[in-house]
């Protein structure tokens, strides 16, 4: 992958091809609201379900080292200031130690680098995944094949 408007759309293919029997439906480049420095704000990705709840998408793919490091503060301000849940999504090898550690701690940044051969959920995506089963109550995405348990089930 060679730059962020390839990384934007693995990350809306892998939405849609998961995600769309749920009926979301996905836009990209959305123009909403100011950023918390008063310009225009433009969403990389907004996911907007049947019940109109909406989730905003900010994509970061940096595999050489360069400016993403100083922009990405700036950029998990804004998806904090947004009156709508949002996050950012991540991945390459370019991010310094610090801002590394920094995306890891975040509970509004998801590392996710689906498979573009197969864009099945997994490890890779499993980040972004519970940020929107918490965020959107798809539970089920959560809870996976797990069987809730019952009294019978539990040895005092």
């Amino acid at each position: 992958m060679s730059s962020g408007s390839q990384y934007c759309n693995l990350i809306t293919a892998y939405l849609l091809h998961n995600y769309e029997k749920r009926g979301i439906k996905v836009y990209q480049e959305v123009n909403l609201g100011k950023t918390i420095i008063g310009k225009n704000r433009r969403i990389d990705i907004l996911l907007v379900t049947d019940d109109n709840q909406a989730f905003a998408i900010e994509c970061k793919f940096q595999d050489v080292k360069g400016t993403t490091d100083e922009k990405l503060p700036y950029a998990m301000q804004n998806i904090e200031s947004l009156p709508i849940p949002g996050c950012i999504v991540y991945a390459g090898n370019g991010f310094s130690p610090g801002v590394q550690h920094m995306l890891q701690s975040s509970e509004i940044a998801a590392h996710c680098l689906p498979d573009k051969e197969n864009l099945k959920p997994g490890t890779a995506t499993r980040e972004l995944d519970h940020l929107l089963a918490m965020n959107l109550k798809w539970w089920d995405v959560a809870i996976g094949n797990k069987k809730p348990i019952n009294l019978s089930d539990i040895k005092l």
